[in-house]
């Protein structure tokens, strides 16, 4: 029980880590496409 409970609140760092570097990608994604169309990000 011990050992699921570790993984249990393990498991949030990682996710959350994920989906910042989702996000990240993302913006730098679009940061790119702007600047090579020459236009502002926002």
């Amino acid at each position: 029980m011990t050992t699921l409970f570790a993984v249990y609140v393990l498991i949030w760092p990682a996710l959350t880590l994920g989906v910042l570097v989702l996000i990240c990608r993302a913006v730098w994604r679009d940061r790119r496409e702007a600047r090579r169309q020459r236009r502002s990000l926002v």
